[in-house]
């Protein structure tokens, strides 16, 4: 049903190629280009190091000699150089003309001397031939920024290759009730159509009949399906698993969910780490670092009337400064922890504000939509004769035929509780009272305050105290009229995620302070921050008002996080030190947020913080063991301790830089190892 669509490896190579203009170092360069050269490059090398005499010399073994066998090192070293090396010449001459010297100079300086060295050589002017480590050199540098475009475009690959799930087809409903085949590029906003079992939902909409668990993993990372029913929205390309249901579509092309994000990870990958921009701080002063000891070398060597040792050792210098270390140091990690947020549902806009997320000490959340459902249900029911579940049918028989939140939540208690609802007749709103109709014979009426105060009823003394206790903590209170008569009462709250305690738990345990902003009043905002044990709360506050509590915080010394449902929350969110979009499987639109989680889960902002923690800490140990090679290998390469009878020669050192790019490499896989995925709650 699906047709031949671009792999999601080649999108992702094309799409940061799109992005990644803004850096310069790679410009015009794709995950392809760099993948085939290291390919080519490598199957190039291998003869090269079966010559070398020094490999020959340490594994115990003779080539086999032939006519014209001396060749092989010259012909595919300056064939390596030219083809493998050229992307390297070409930033190296960039940053030149920019007058930004970093990472593509040094390497470009570095292949450059080593190849000038060994062509040299083979014509017999210089005694130093470097044939092998200059390949092998760029052997591993083409492997390191394929990795680093592999980062770059990791999030988008995977978007596209999610983008490979949606259908081609979809089956439209028409307003006679046939079932018609259409191509999903044809859908419009407002077209029904059916997804049947085991189906992927072609456009984001809402359900308008049926239910059923919807795999919502590709979005969201969740791998629990989740019960989905009439009136609730389903993302373009989740499956529903068990029932078909019909779906009023709201969203189509660049509108829909998966679009927003890729457009997210789009920005994303224009931003830089400070990670990065260390790395690159770094690789500039090794630039000069290395021209400096060059020059010092050849100068000093010179002069104490050793013309071969100054050229060797000032040409061992330039070659060994080469970062292989430094160049993995940062894509690796970023590759690896791109591809675990995105798998996990956590959407980077900003890597700085996930850089950022590791030193937070403050985490707002906005209550409605975030902490809580955003939505009510009944949390208490007091029956005058005490029969809760007659009481409730009654309210919800009276109730069917409205449309309000509060009234749909008295349905849905009713069914719940294996209540038969009676048919009830003749119903009527009535505007800030409450509605009114005709049960068994009776009048019924559901209403608040107002209602009673205009039909001058008194509560029966049985419902006084859970009234006052329901008032208390902020809940809606509605009343049940039998005639004028008060039969019951119900309390209705906006129901707190089971997923909020653990999250706030979790975030206390790592010593960060919890507070919320909601503009509910401040009985309800305190029963909501004693159920979860938040340490702050700001209550009452209008939307517009929110980005001043941030600041608030802020001029305390706080680094603080903002988490809210991105709708009312912009300001704040821009305000925050990280900004967090929570839901975006319903709200992608979100420009103010530097993070957004896929999914409604309060304790996906604990992953986030755990994903920066171990991020930074892995960039970091690779910057420093990258950084520590050099300071220790330049000087020997210079002579400094020749007088001692220690130097360092270029083949060691060639050894040294492989074994440091080994060890980078293998430390940033131990990133693979940090669980970002929710455990199931008790049920």
């Amino acid at each position: 049903m699906t047709t031949q669509r671009q792999t999601g490896e080649d999108a992702g190579a094309r799409g940061a190629h799109g992005a990644h203009d803004a850096h310069d170092k790679h410009a015009g360069h794709t995950t392809a280009m760099f993948r085939s050269r290291f390919w080519v490059t490598l199957a190039l090398t291998v003869p090269v190091l079966v010559y070398a005499p020094m490999v020959q010399h340490w594994l115990g073994y003779t080539a086999p000699d032939f006519p014209g066998s001396e060749l092989i090192a010259p012909v595919l070293g300056t064939v390596i150089f030219g083809y493998g090396g050229w992307p390297f010449l070409v930033g190296a001459v960039r940053e030149i003309r920019d007058r930004q010297p970093g990472m593509m100079l040094l390497i470009g300086m570095a292949i450059t001397v080593g190849y000038s060295a060994s062509l040299a050589a083979s014509l017999g002017a210089f005694a130093v031939d470097v044939w092998w480590e200059l390949s092998l050199l760029i052997v591993i540098m083409l492997l390191g920024h394929w990795m680093e475009m592999r980062a770059i475009g990791q999030a988008r690959g995977a978007l596209a290759a999610l983008a490979e799930m949606l259908p081609d087809e979809a089956e439209r409903v028409a307003d006679d009730g046939s079932v018609h085949t259409v191509a999903a590029a044809d859908l419009a906003v407002g077209d029904l159509v059916l997804v049947r079992p085991g189906g992927r939902v072609p456009a984001d909409g809402t359900i308008a009949s049926g239910s059923a668990d919807m795999d919502e993993s590709m979005i969201t990372g969740e791998s629990n399906p989740v019960p989905r029913s009439a009136g609730e929205r389903v993302v373009a390309a989740t499956v529903a698993t068990d029932s078909s249901i019909r779906v009023r579509v709201d969203a189509v092309g660049e509108d829909t969910a998966l679009a927003g994000i890729q457009r997210m990870v789009g920005q994303a990958q224009q931003s830089r780490s400070r990670g990065q921009v260390l790395a690159d701080r770094a690789a500039a002063l090794l630039f000069y670092v290395a021209v400096a000891v060059a020059a010092i070398t050849v100068t000093v060597w010179a002069l104490l009337g050793y013309p071969e040792a100054a050229v060797v050792r000032s040409v061992t210098v330039l070659i060994i400064a080469c970062p292989h270390a430094l160049g993995l140091a940062i894509p690796l990690v970023t590759s690896i922890s791109t591809a675990k947020s995105a798998r996990n549902g956590i959407l980077v806009k900003d890597r700085l504000a996930l850089e950022r997320m590791r030193s937070v000490d403050t985490v707002l959340f906005d209550k409605t939509g975030t902490l809580t459902e955003g939505q009510h249900v009944v949390t208490g029911v007091a029956a005058a004769d005490g029969d809760e579940t007659a009481l409730l049918a009654l309210a919800a028989a009276a109730e069917s035929d409205s449309e309000h939140p509060l009234a749909r939540a008295v349905v849905t208690a009713a069914r719940e509780r294996g209540a038969e609802v009676p048919p009830a007749t003749g119903f009527r709103s009535m505007a800030g009272r409450g509605i009114t109709a005709e049960v068994n014979g009776a009048d019924v009426t559901v209403g608040g305050p107002a209602l009673l105060r205009e039909r001058q009823v008194t509560v029966p003394d049985t419902l006084s105290e859970p009234v006052r206790r329901w008032r208390d903590r902020g809940a809606a209170v509605l009343h049940v009229l039998r005639g004028d008569e008060v039969v019951g009462a119900l309390a209705l709250e906006d129901r707190v995620r089971p997923e909020s305690r653990p999250a706030i738990d979790a975030l206390h345990r790592l010593g960060v302070a919890v507070a919320m902003i909601t503009g509910d009043a401040r009985q309800v905002a305190d029963a909501v921050a004693a159920e979860l044990g938040i340490d702050e709360v700001f209550a009452e506050v209008l939307p517009e008002n929110k980005d001043a509590a941030v600041a608030r915080l802020q001029q305390q010394g706080r680094t603080v996080a903002m988490v809210g449902d991105g709708v009312n929350d912009a300001p704040a969110l821009a305000r925050a030190d990280v900004g967090i979009a929570i839901g975006a499987g319903t709200d992608v639109a979100i420009e103010s947020a530097g993070i957004v989680l896929a999914s409604d889960d309060p304790r996906a902002v604990v992953a986030v913080r755990k994903l920066s923690a171990s991020s930074y800490r892995k960039m970091l140990q690779n910057l420093w063991w990258a950084a520590g090679y050099n300071i220790v290998a330049i000087p020997l390469a210079a002579g400094v301790l020749a007088w001692a009878g220690i130097v360092l020669p270029l083949a060691v050192g060639a050894v040294l830089m492989s074994l440091s790019t080994i060890i980078v490499a293998l430390n940033a896989q131990l990133l693979r190892r940090v669980d970002l995925r929710q455990p199931k709650l008790p049920t």
